[in-house]
């Protein structure tokens, strides 16, 4: 399986840099097992929209897109639970 590369929305890089040090470790762990599996145990489809998928980090979640045919993944979204499905 080839490996996916990782990049960031300029909002999901700002969400990042406002929360906690411990906090971020543990996102961008799971964020970087998205390279290797982009579609995890536990990760769902957003319903609405053709390519959003999420995975759950605590109360956090991360949004993203898979493009397969270029091996990429696009993190659009990082935020709490609360503010991420809103617009």
């Amino acid at each position: 399986m080839a490996k996916y590369d990782i990049t960031f929305a300029r909002s999901a890089r700002k969400e990042l840099e406002r929360l906690d040090a411990q906090l971020v470790r543990r996102i961008f762990t799971h964020i970087e097992s998205l390279a290797a599996y982009p579609r995890p145990p536990g990760c769902c489809k957003l319903q609405g929209s053709d390519n959003l998928w999420r995975i759950r980090v605590g109360d956090y979640r991360v949004v993203y897109s898979i493009d397969d045919r270029a091996a990429a993944i696009d993190i659009s979204i990082v935020g709490h639970r609360k503010d991420v499905y809103r617009n």
